[in-house]
């Protein structure tokens, strides 16, 4: 079959990684981000791609550069190159795919490059050492286009009661997907442990994950001294980690921009089909806890669009900051728990470099669909706490028609939130839960309630009594009296 020479193809990717044992020597993330770009050329044997490119978006990230893309640009040499900075989201980089794979498609542009990089291992042993961090610096220089748009993730009145990070909201929606199933706490601790211990065992073969450390089920299950219990049932061996140096870059071209840089057909792979949607911004306001009708739809439309479905997947990598995270995009695809649900290992073991881990993903599975021609991936995209999600679709077979990346939201939107009742005092029931612990162990229980009316209000529980009972006996569907100053008792 002819190959539509306006079809968008990824042909160059590159990764890569920096622990040195003196961290004086760690170059910066702009340093990396260049070398990512300029090794994704190399991947794409046609060095001169980089020199070419019509756009350098750059995955935002922890450091302060106004307009990364622009410093890419001057290293590599691609002069005349747009640049795009992404907002926060570990979505981002897939839906900047969908977005200009479309563009390349209807012939707006023929070339772009999607980078990231996070320096934050190398950085807090600088200043542990009493180092100076240089970055280089830029004054007044904003990108060409900014993509996507920054939404506060908590509302003030999650935020008063205790709920404001990552680590806070998913091992609350691991609790509502235990719940779901009807599992017990040790039942359900044991099958998420043994998920896990999967992804681990997926990163011990990757060269280019963070920690290859062999973990079994029970080393990830039970806490220990280096894998401390930190929101039940939730160890640190379940948590995404940040605390890495990594980049990625993947460069995406027309296939009428491939071929004539030369580009070797046997490393090309399609994007086929891409689809971007969130769930509530406000959490509270969430239909349940353990399903997300965005990816659902999100899913819907991809394999409408390239007349798949989910039997049809040969290679996976599903977001997977937490345990949680993954349960639901895979019961929202229809995918079952007896597939290998991730290319690299995850974000707790491949490395979870903010908002740039799906930058290495598409890498990882660029890698895979190259060694099985003709295979279909699928690779999900989540930012947020399970609220925005981008899905896309790959293969070395060109698609049947024309690439597609669709907004799915105007359907999301359909499903009626539920009602937040901020002032609620009084008897509730417990929806979901999880119990916070520090170094010295537990801190608060975060409580969400449902009031006789059925609105969802929140507390904290900070009895400790009451906290390990939480954590001996399933506590979904107890009583909680929550009081004014917004603490809950238990009965």
């Amino acid at each position: 079959m002819p190959v539509d020479t306006s079809a968008p193809v990824i042909v160059g990717v590159h990764q890569l990684t920096q622990k040195p044992d003196d961290p004086a020597s760690a170059r910066e993330a702009i340093t990396l981000m260049s070398e990512a770009v300029h090794g994704a050329a190399a991947n794409a044997s046609a060095t001169q791609l980089a020199q070419g490119l019509d756009v350098i978006a750059v995955v935002q990230g922890a450091w302060k550069y106004s307009n990364p893309g622009r410093l890419v640009a001057q290293n590599v040499g691609a002069t005349t190159a747009k640049t795009i900075l992404s907002s926060n989201g570990g979505n981002t980089p897939q839906s900047l795919i969908n977005h200009l794979s479309s563009l390349i498609q209807k012939g707006e542009i023929s070339s772009a490059a999607i980078v990231g990089a996070e320096t934050i291992w190398s950085r807090r042993r600088q200043r542990r050492s009493g180092l100076t961090v240089t970055s280089t610096e830029q004054v007044g220089d904003e990108p060409d286009e900014r993509f996507g748009v920054d939404v506060p993730m908590s509302t003030e009145f999650e935020k008063a009661r205790g709920l404001e990070a990552p680590i806070n909201y998913y091992p609350i929606f691991e609790s509502a997907l235990r719940a779901a199933r009807g599992e017990s706490l040790d039942e359900h601790r044991n099958r998420v442990s043994q998920l896990w211990a999967s992804f681990n065992q997926v990163a011990v073969g990757n060269v280019h994950a963070w920690s290859r450390q062999p973990m079994t089920a029970a080393e990830i299950r039970d806490p220990s001294r280096r894998n401390r219990m930190v929101g039940f049932p939730y160890t640190k061996a379940m948590n995404s980690n940040w605390d890495l140096d990594q980049a990625s870059a993947v460069i995406l071209c027309s296939a009428a921009t491939a071929e004539g840089a030369g580009v070797d057909k046997d490393l090309w792979v399609f994007p086929w089909a891409g689809a971007d949607g969130h769930d509530t911004y406000s959490v509270s306001e969430r239909r349940d806890f353990h399903s997300s009708p965005a990816i659902a739809e999100a899913g819907k439309a991809l394999f409408e669009i390239a007349d798949k479905g989910p039997d049809d997947i040969d290679h996976i990598d599903l977001y997977s900051c937490f345990p949680s995270a993954v349960q639901v995009a895979a019961d929202a695809l229809g995918l079952g728990f007896d597939r290998t649900l991730t290319q690299t290992g995850g974000l707790t073991f491949a490395g979870g470099p903010l908002n740039n881990y799906v930058t290495h993903s598409l890498a990882t599975m660029t890698e895979t669909l190259r060694g099985s021609p003709g295979d279909l991936g699928l690779v999900t995209a989540n930012g947020g706490y399970l609220t925005k999600h981008a899905l896309g679709l790959y293969s070395s077979t060109p698609p049947a028609k024309p690439f597609e990346a669709r907004d799915v939201q105007n359907l999301v939107d359909q499903v009626p939130p539920t009602s937040v009742d901020e002032q609620y005092v009084g008897q509730t029931t417990v929806e979901a839960y999880t119990v916070m612990h520090g170094k010295e162990g537990p801190e608060q229980a975060l409580c969400a309630l449902r009031t006789p009316d059925n609105h969802r209000t929140w507390a904290r529980v900070v009895e400790s009594d009451d906290m390990e009972a939480m954590m001996r006996t399933e506590a979904i569907g107890s009583t909680v009296t929550v009081e004014p100053n917004g603490e809950g008792r238990i009965g």
